[in-house]
């Protein structure tokens, strides 16, 4: 057993942010369960807390768990609604990482996430139709974030295509296109506090590929911040040393495919809106790669 840990660990480890997200998403899912199997066995009530991870609509209730904006969207209880999400994730996020780094993946995550606890916990108190179901209304799961990562790509490559079983070919931007019409036909629906969470997930991804053409990164600000909550702790040297040591190989392999998905992802800028469109990053970057 304790080589199955390990083996799980090293994993966890080395692999890249996508599969770290998937990872901490299934295995709180293994959690929730084994706990709420321990509970019922002892007859100590179906899974009470659950409610301390799920994002509740009651502004009230929040001020009292503000964590849950954070936890909810890791955060899932049936079988079918882990699985899916999670395939998703993992379809998309490799789309989303053939042009865009690690940090923008992970920051996008938690952006969509947080655009989805936005979406609806102003929704449900804002509209009359909700107010009644306020104080017993809960969200949880990744497909905001998810919702997030599949608009961005989407929209950034709309001209992409993919292979759908029964369906043949078809385009990204019409996929994506036709889940936005599913939830704004189904946010009166039963999984209504769902849809509206998909709905600001979707928002957050197409802003990401508006602005990313223009040099505008929406995922820095939070990646900024969570480097500094992960640093908070950190005790500062006193004196701080500086040493350059060679790459490895797989350091310089990973160095030069990044600074050639980068490359490619200017090329395309300029071929589709001209020089004067790039950043001045961007400007540089070419400029560099061209006297290589």
């Amino acid at each position: 057993m304790g080589d199955v840990f390990s083996d799980l660990r090293r994993n966890f480890e080395s692999g890249n942010i996508l599969m770290k997200l998937i990872y901490i998403n299934v295995g709180l899912f293994i959690v929730i369960r084994l706990i709420g199997v321990i509970l019922l066995l002892f007859n100590l009530g179906s899974f009470p807390f659950l409610q301390y991870l799920q994002l509740p609509s009651s502004l009230e209730l929040l001020l009292h768990r503000p964590w849950t904006i954070f936890s909810y969207m890791f955060t899932h209880f049936d079988v079918l609604h882990i699985l899916f999400n999670m395939l998703w994730l993992y379809w998309f996020g490799n789309l989303f990482l053939s042009w865009f780094n690690e940090r923008q993946l992970g920051g996008l995550y938690l952006l969509g996430g947080i655009a989805g606890a936005a979406m609806f916990l102003l929704t449900y108190n804002v509209f009359p139709y909700f107010r009644n179901m306020v104080g017993y209304s809960f969200l949880m799961g990744a497909s905001a974030s998810v919702m997030a990562i599949v608009f961005a790509i989407s929209f950034y490559k709309k001209e992409w295509e993919i292979n759908l079983l029964f369906i043949g070919r078809i385009k990204l931007i019409y996929l994506a296109s036709f889940s936005l019409l599913i939830d704004l036909l189904a946010i009166t629906s039963t999984n209504s506090g769902g849809h509206l969470a998909h709905l600001g997930g979707a928002l957050v991804g197409i802003c990401f590929a508006e602005l990313i053409d223009k040099g505008i990164d929406l995922t820095r600000p939070i990646n900024r911040l969570v480097d500094w909550f992960v640093n908070l702790g950190k005790r500062k040297p006193t004196m701080r040393v500086t040493y350059k040591r060679s790459e490895t190989d797989y350091e310089y392999n990973a160095r030069k495919y990044q600074e050639k998905v980068d490359l490619d992802a200017i090329l395309d800028k300029l071929k589709r809106s001209g020089y004067e469109s790039l950043s001045a990053e961007e400007k540089k970057k070419l400029f560099e790669a061209s006297k290589k």
